[in-house]
């Protein structure tokens, strides 16, 4: 009884030894298995791009989300971009009384006025500088600093308060300007870095999105009506300054906020890199800034007018009245006719409208969609200029 007590066991133990010898390489082949099956997935679900000089966009993807690394376009964006000081000087009129008498002029003296600062673009490397005009509007003396510090005098080129652009010049080289974007080409929800200076602390970035397009404002004070709208930061000392895509490209120089308080308060608007590209060419060019007509009167379609005025379409731009002589005159549109596309771009309001022609130079020719007793018709106007009517 014992032997068999014995064999018994030991062919229990050695059972047992051969099962686990069995789990141990089946665990091990698992493991292996596990590992190569981890390291074959990582590279496919965590993965980092870096995108070429060309468009300095890091983007990382992990799983299934995508973050866009805007350090490039910040660090671009900052050596070109500058801290605009301004000084406006007052005049006291100083009269004698008894020199008035007899019919001498009053002396008048100068004194040091208001202090101002905003931002301003570097857009050449010689020196030019593009900012708003209301930066520099009424001052006597405009200084720029650059990102590096350096100090200089700048000399006005010229302005146009109507889009509310102005451009300077300093006696420097080798300056690193920005690269103009496409402004006709920006999204909604497109990321967007704003570089300035706000409150006197110098290259500051702030990031946001793109807002609205085409976005009038309700300021009698400003007659410009296409802003970029975006939430990114902007305050006193912003302005002038540049509003650039993940790309570091300009796509719209910072221009105003929305506020019931003086500072951000989540809504700020830019001018269009086109119109200000399109605004320094021409005062390089023609020494002041040439605005585009159609010549027309119009009323922006709304289902409202739309009804009053018996017609289908709800938007659009009806033509009230094509001026005799005038640019739409002459391509062929009529009074009634209604506008709905200027070359790729659709007109659907106003503001659509004059961001065509803030765009435009007089003598351009522009193909124009509209809608005619229900038919489409296009035409081919040349744009006359708004000043002269040639």
């Amino acid at each position: 009884m014992k032997i068999l007590r014995f064999i018994a066991i030991a062919l229990t133990g050695f059972i047992g030894g051969l099962s686990a010898i069995f789990l141990i390489n089946k665990t091990e082949q698992g493991i292996e298995s596990v590992e190569t099956k981890v390291s074959y997935q990582v590279p496919a679900t965590i993965t980092r791009t870096v995108m070429s000089e060309a468009s300095p966009v890091q983007q990382h993807t992990y799983g299934t989300t995508q973050y866009v690394d805007l350090r490039s376009a910040a660090q671009k964006t900052v050596e070109s971009v500058v801290h605009i000081q301004t000084m406006s000087r007052g005049k006291a009129y100083l009269v004698n009384p008894f020199e008035y008498y007899f019919g001498a002029a009053p002396r008048i003296r100068e004194y040091p006025g208001a202090q101002g600062s905003g931002s301003g673009v570097i857009v050449t490397p010689d020196g030019y500088i593009v900012t708003n005009n209301h930066v520099i509007e009424g001052s006597s003396n405009i200084k720029v600093v650059l990102s590096n510090k350096k100090e200089y005098d700048a000399t006005l080129i010229g302005r146009d308060p109507e889009t509310d652009i102005a451009l300077l010049k300093i006696e420097a080289d080798s300056l690193q300007a920005i690269t103009f974007g496409n402004s006709d080409n920006i999204e909604l929800g497109e990321w967007v870095l704003a570089v300035g200076n706000p409150y006197n602390l110098t290259s500051t970035v702030t990031a946001g999105i793109i807002s609205a397009t085409s976005r009038p404002l309700s300021d009698k004070k400003m007659s410009f009506e296409t802003f970029i709208q975006t939430d990114a930061a902007i305050n006193p000392g912003n302005s002038g300054g540049a509003l650039v895509n993940m790309y570091g490209d300009l796509i719209g120089i910072n221009t105003a906020i929305q506020s019931p308080t003086g500072s951000y308060s989540g809504y700020s608007f830019a001018i269009p890199a086109n119109v200000a590209k399109r605004v320094v060419e021409d005062i390089l060019q023609y020494g002041a800034s040439q605005k585009a007509a159609l010549n027309i009167s119009i009323i922006e379609l709304t289902p409202a007018a739309a009804r009053q005025l018996g017609i289908d379409l709800k938007e659009g731009i009806y033509v009230a009245e094509a001026i005799r002589g005038g640019a739409a005159d002459l391509a062929g549109i009529e009074t009634g006719d209604i506008i709905t596309k200027i070359g790729n771009r659709e007109i659907r309001e106003f503001a659509n409208l004059k961001e065509e022609l803030n765009k435009a130079r007089p003598g351009d020719r522009v193909d124009i969609e509209l809608y005619r007793n229900g038919q489409k018709i296009i035409v081919t106007a040349t744009l006359k200029n708004a000043y002269t009517n040639n």
